[in-house]
């Protein structure tokens, strides 16, 4: 289909149609095409708006957690756009109701938390130390702002609020605790005899005959992979980066070096007075005056807040709100932290939030840095800068160069760039570049494998780009005996092995009902046999699959113990008997692994608390999707 459009753009046809377009964008606006003239949001919840930014930036994230959790096993329909942006709506209305929730019970947040948040993590920090502009950089990478991250940060603190205090509310009653301690102290005595596959194992036993037969019986077996030989063109950020010279160096300092300054920052308390519901102006002005009071008559301005302050977040730490740069709080605040010297305490001062009274508890004086502190950033910003233009500049280029040439040769050359090579590429299976959803999905689509087009330019990050041209095309196909004649073998000896296992057990078994123990038949047969005394859920050296098998086994009825085959991945055989159940009570508990029960049970009905919550907020809300 591409072809044809290229084939005949030039055609009268073509003309018509694009100069019909140009005349309905000129009467009706462009909008009306782009926005179909409808609403901005993407969705309404009681009347907050979800914008198509907050979906975009949730489906980004989205996708960063896919890729960093399965890497090369990601499924590519896992990364598919509209799955996603379904996935994100739905992540956006459920939490947007749970920070309605959280407002309305007058849940916060504290600067003074949400700066030590941010001053302590990892990807902020140089040398154990915030770094601003880092700060800055790694958001904008993102697609954050410093004011939308932490905005995002507030809600994501406030909300888990919620959900804890909904967790700790719940708990195990006496009965509860009695029936799980039953189960989870439960213990059993059992033996247990291995029969290893491999001494069954005899692959020189399988005949021509078996193999050629077990070929035609199994067509589908030992089919060749799907795959493609592929060129391809990768660009990344370090390709286009070049050495900064010292004179660019040095103007850069000069014009930025504002930005490298340590700013002068105030540490301040505050206590926060709102007016209550139906409070006259005279009590309120009253409790205002009785602050002011305190403070004059010599009461530490800490316990005044932790007394008397409105601001939940804040009063329980003395009013203390961290540091300001004079950016942090509201305009008329900034203006009086200003004017304060270190000690000071402030008249009111009012903000929306209602009226604070300020004490500058400290002041720490900024600092210029040099051009040497500074240069290993400067070189950094100005090579990456350069390099980030360059590439993009050229990955411009390549878009539409791409587009329209039948492969990357021509591309390649007039950009000046080289064309790679890989054969063998297999669908879901590829290495390296090649083993990327995105880059699975472009090289495998009609438009590349049957059409013969180059992909799109696919942006992996910020700063690496690749497209990719299917050359030769290789559909399955089923490989000849004689390539796969040893592995039918193989294959042929462990069937035969795990058969053989299974009828020794049987047999074994037989045996025990016969009236043999257990014993016996261990030493008659050379096996391995091994005796667990009061084994528990948590603690038991059994292997594996007996481990599993043991505990849900019925307990022994009568005298005789239970007895089964047990079957490992592998092929052993493992012959289980059961011959005791005591179950747990939570006398015999240990104290510590009685309170791990409660936090367990608590834990789990904490979850179906909050979810049935969550529920509640859905059924009452009024929820638009557009």
């Amino acid at each position: 289909m591409l072809q044809n459009i290229r084939s005949n753009i030039q055609g009268t046809l073509a003309k018509i149609i694009i100069g019909l377009i140009v005349v309905s964008f000129a009467l009706f606006g462009i909008e009306s095409i782009l926005l179909g003239g409808g609403k901005s949001g993407v969705a309404e919840v009681n009347g907050e708006t979800i914008t198509p930014y907050e979906v975009q930036q949730t489906v980004n994230l989205q996708r960063r957690q896919l890729l960093a959790m399965l890497g090369d096993e990601a499924d590519p329909s896992l990364l598919d756009e509209d799955r996603l942006t379904a996935q994100a709506i739905e992540t956006l209305i459920q939490r947007e109701l749970l920070v309605q929730a959280a407002g309305e019970l007058g849940l916060t947040t504290s600067e003074q938390t949400i700066g030590a948040i941010v001053g302590s993590m990892e990807q902020f920090q140089v040398g154990g130390q915030f770094d601003r502009d880092l700060f800055r950089s790694v958001l904008a990478t993102a697609g954050f702002t410093p004011a939308l991250f932490k905005e995002s940060l507030r809600e994501d603190l406030v909300t888990n609020q919620l959900r804890v205090g909904f967790a700790a509310s719940d708990f195990a009653t006496p009965a509860e605790l009695a029936v799980q301690a039953r189960i989870a102290g439960e213990k059993r005595d059992l033996r247990y005899l291995a029969i290893p596959v491999d001494r069954f194992d005899d692959s020189a036993t399988v005949d021509e005959a078996a193999i050629e037969a077990w070929y035609e019986d199994n067509p589908d077996s030992f089919m060749t992979p799907e795959n493609v030989d592929v060129s391809y063109i990768e660009l990344t950020l370090e390709d286009f980066e070049e050495p900064v010279s010292e004179e660019a160096l040095r103007e850069e300092f000069e014009l930025t070096r504002d930005t490298f300054e340590v700013p002068t920052e105030a540490r301040v308390a505050h206590i926060l007075l709102t007016r209550e519901a139906g409070e006259s102006d005279e009590a309120y002005a009253a409790r205002v005056a009785a602050a002011g009071d305190a403070i004059a008559a010599g009461e530490d301005f800490g316990a005044v807040a932790g007394r008397l302050s409105d601001d939940i977040g804040s009063s329980a730490a003395g009013g203390d709100l961290g540091y300001t740069a004079g950016d942090t709080f509201p305009a008329p605040m900034e203006e009086a932290i200003a004017a304060l010297a270190v000690g000071d305490v402030s008249g009111p001062v009012e903000t929306e939030a209602g009226t604070h009274i300020i004490k500058v508890l400290d002041r720490r004086e900024g600092k210029a840095v040099t051009f040497e502190e500074v240069r290993g950033q400067l070189e950094r910003r100005l090579r990456e800068g350069a390099a980030r233009d360059e590439l993009l500049r050229v990955v411009e280029e390549l878009r539409d160069l791409a587009f329209n040439a039948e492969d990357l040769s021509a591309p390649a050359s007039e950009l000046g760039l080289s064309v790679e090579t890989v054969s063998g590429v297999a669908r879901g299976a590829g290495e390296g570049l090649f083993a990327d959803p995105r880059v699975q999905s472009a090289l495998f689509s009609d438009e590349v494998l049957a059409e013969k087009h180059n992909s799109p330019v696919l942006e992996l990050s910020p700063e690496r780009f690749v497209v990719v041209h299917a050359d030769t095309h290789h559909l399955s196909e089923r490989q000849p005996l004689e390539a796969v004649r040893d592995q039918i073998a193989t294959r042929i000896a462990a069937e035969r092995a795990r058969a053989a296992a299974r009828a020794e057990g049987e047999r074994l078994l037989a045996a025990l009902a016969a009236g043999e123990t257990l014993d016996e038949l261990a030493n008659a047969g050379d096996y391995e046999w091994q005796v667990e005394l009061g084994a528990t859920r948590a603690a038991n050296a059994l292997p594996a699959p007996v481990g599993r098998r043991a505990f849900t086994l019925p307990a022994p009825e009568g005298e005789g113990p239970v007895r089964e085959l047990v079957g490992a991945p592998a092929g052993d055989i493992y012959l289980v008997e059961l011959t005791r159940v005591t179950p747990g009570s939570l006398e015999t508990l240990s104290a510590q692994r009685e309170a791990l029960l409660r936090r367990s049970i608590a834990g789990e009905y904490g979850s179906v608390l909050i979810g049935a919550f969550e529920n509640a907020l859905r059924a009452g809300a009024e929820i638009e999707v557009y």
